[in-house]
């Protein structure tokens, strides 16, 4: 009887629980929701000054530059334009065939394909592991502290230089450290990802952000500056607070975490236990220099030294070409993705050379370690297909003008709230903050000087909404390339941060609408 029933039981089919479809897969989503949204705004274009900037009051509704057939071509070729897509320096439009500047994110998929190479190669000596082991036994009660340096460093340097898509060459380091010391991946992720983009978000003399917000608005770059320190304190010191919670809570309990300690990856080999009382051999402490040198040189290279310092407003442009209007120091490499992939390229091939590998295991290495990244490389090629779209399009600055007219004639403390709601859906479609603040300043800043709201606090604003949907947002590479790479899903992602979201949120309506009102 008892058979018969376990039987019956085991036929019974087991409800397939949902599964949040995967990084690639939700990409693919969006594209296409963004596409049939594009078919429903009508086309418009404002009219441009001589620098390129759109002209308050000129925007005019066109007829749309692409037939139904056209359309449903850039929704196929939205791919393969966030790769390699190059925008007409006169038309604006995105293709493959043209002459202009770079628009798709081919050098970042480089970057991060040679990174992997560089991992491979590195991992393959087993000394950052050993590395790793030997030092989570000496910080194995000191993790917090590891959190917080790293979390107000990375923050440090978005608020000053935007650092951002540059952590990509953290993950290899920090995820097998925070590991070993009884972390989940979840923490290694957002102390990376909310680290830079916090300090983004409240970025204080950024050259790309608000260096472009303030060569826009034609003010100086340190106007303004007092209350976007403050900002970063209370940003920043909120985003480590709450992260540390997080870790000392799955460190105590690990079934609280969100994403688990194990890895499911069938393409993976299980790795052999390292030994933590095993000491570093000499090749080994080398592999090491020659890896934090690297870093070291990566972090180095891309600080726009002169525009910190210097304090320059103006045009610049960062994800393509990583170029400020200031004359740079003697010193400065302004290196970008071409050199960056270069230098992890040949920094694995001396990491080979010094530990012996030979030439057809140093190449096998390079390879394999390529290939790894092809996955975060889709996800960051498909992100950027989505700004194509809606650029192709031309429907961008048919959005730019809901958004004047609906900040248009409000008194300045809901001005100022406007200023940064109206920007975070915007973020989603230009996640890049020197486009952003390009299309948006000419037209929010001089609306502010109606609405009695000085130019320094528009931009700010404009800044906190920008960095808020960046924190989130599936178009914004650095969130959803960095968690394929820690192999964290975007699902998990979003029930981590939204309590976070909620509070800086409340934060920076409370600190702009006060200073907007009492200034």
């Amino acid at each position: 009887m008892s058979t018969e029933t376990d039987t019956g039981s085991a036929q019974t089919p087991a409800k397939k629980k949902f599964e949040f479809p995967g990084a690639v897969t939700m990409l693919a989503i969006v594209t296409i929701l963004v596409w049939v949204a594009a078919l429903f705004i009508p086309a418009g274009r404002f009219g441009v000054d001589l620098d390129g900037s759109p002209v308050p009051g000129s925007f005019e509704t066109v007829t749309s530059p692409l037939s139904f057939w056209e359309r449903i071509q850039q929704l196929i070729l939205s791919p393969v334009n966030g790769l390699y897509g190059v925008q007409d320096s006169i038309t604006g439009f995105v293709d493959t065939d043209n002459i202009g500047r770079l628009f798709g994110s081919v050098g970042v998929v480089l970057f991060i394909m040679a990174l992997g190479a560089f991992i491979s190669v590195s991992f393959a000596t087993r000394s950052l592991e050993t590395a790793v082991s030997q030092l989570a036994t000496k910080l194995s009660d000191k993790g917090w502290l590891l959190i917080t340096v790293i979390m107000v460093l990375f923050s440090l340097l978005g608020s000053t230089m935007g650092f951002s898509v540059e952590t990509f060459g953290f993950y290899a380091l920090l995820i097998p450290l925070m590991t070993a010391l009884g972390y989940d991946r979840m923490v290694a992720a957002t102390m990376i990802i909310l680290g830079a983009l916090v300090g983004n978000m409240a970025s204080t003399v950024n050259p790309f952000s608000i260096g472009v917000a303030s060569g826009e608005a034609g003010v100086s770059i340190g106007d303004g500056i007092v209350l976007r320190v403050i900002l970063w304190i209370v940003l920043t010191a909120v985003a480590v607070v709450f992260v540390l919670r997080y870790a000392a809570k799955v460190r105590k309990d690990p079934t609280k975490s969100l994403v688990g300690f194990d890895i499911e990856d069938d393409d993976e080999e299980p790795a052999e236990p390292v030994d933590i009382d095993g000491k570093l051999t000499g090749t080994q402490k080398l592999v090491l220099l020659i890896t934090g040198l690297t870093f070291g040189l990566m972090i180095f290279s891309v600080i726009p030294w002169s525009s910190i310092f210097g304090a320059t407003t103006g045009p610049a442009e960062y994800d393509a070409y990583h170029v400020t209007t200031s004359e740079p120091y003697w010193f400065e490499l302004n290196w970008w993705f071409p050199q960056l992939a270069m230098l992890f390229i040949l920094a694995a091939v001396l990491v080979g050379v010094v530990a012996k590998m030979g030439e057809k295991k140093i190449v096998s290495l390079i390879t394999r370690g390529a290939g790894d990244m092809v996955g975060p490389a889709i996800v960051i090629l498909l992100a950027r297909g989505v700004s194509v779209i809606m650029t192709n399009t031309e429907t961008l600055d048919t959005i730019l003008n809901a958004m004047e007219q609906l900040v248009s004639g409000a008194s300045a403390g809901v001005f100022a709230i406007l200023v940064m709601l109206v920007n975070i859906p915007l973020a989603f479609l230009i996640p890049s903050s020197s486009g952003h603040a390009t299309l948006a300043m000419p037209l929010l800043a001089p609306l502010g000087d109606f609405a009695g709201v000085s130019r320094a606090l528009v931009i700010t604003a404009f800044q906190m909404g920008h960095g808020l949907m960046l924190m989130v947002s599936p178009t914004n590479v650095v969130v959803v390339g960095g968690l394929a790479m820690a192999k964290v899903g975007y699902d998990r992602f979003l029930r981590f941060v939204w309590p976070l979201l909620l509070i800086n949120f409340v934060i920076v309506v409370v600190v702009i609408g006060a200073a907007a009102v009492f200034e």
